[in-house]
């Protein structure tokens, strides 16, 4: 179940590109994220903070890269406890210069497994709520660097 928006940055592609494909910027601009560990530019883990306080562990891997148009990556799901609820999970991003600046795609596509089938709409909520959560802090990031 895809879920895909779109926004204008004030930025150029290129300073967008760089911080987009660096995973050690993700606390700064992707939701839930409080940091990354074991970082590469193919593989990293978010750590992520419930609503409990428990930190909640992500891998991920990047699985194209088209600098500085395209970049995709995809939740490792094998052996977690999201293995339960998603058999997919990945994240695209595409940048287009734009006149005043680059318009950003984010796109998370996620294929419900479990129980979750049953309820496509709570996931394609909460999938929504990551990609505008998502955009608003590339989007406040670009807009702070412009003052």
């Amino acid at each position: 179940m895809p879920v895909q928006r779109e926004r204008l940055l004030a930025a150029d592609p290129d300073e967008v590109w760089r911080l987009v494909s660096d995973p050690h910027r993700l606390p700064a601009w992707w939701p839930g994220v409080t940091r990354v560990e074991e970082a590469t530019p193919e593989t990293w883990t978010t750590v992520m903070t419930s609503g409990k306080g428990k930190a909640v562990r992500a891998d991920y891997t990047r699985v194209e890269a088209d600098e500085p148009h395209r970049l995709v990556w995809r939740q490792e799901l094998a052996a977690t406890p999201f293995e339960r609820l998603l058999a997919e999970a990945a994240t695209e991003i595409t940048l287009a210069p734009e006149s005043g600046g680059t318009r950003v795609r984010l796109g998370l596509v996620q294929r419900p497994r479990g129980w979750t089938r049953f309820a496509p709409f709570q996931l394609r909520v909460a999938a929504r709520r990551q990609v505008l959560g998502a955009l608003d802090g590339l989007e406040r990031l670009f807009s702070e660097e412009t003052r």
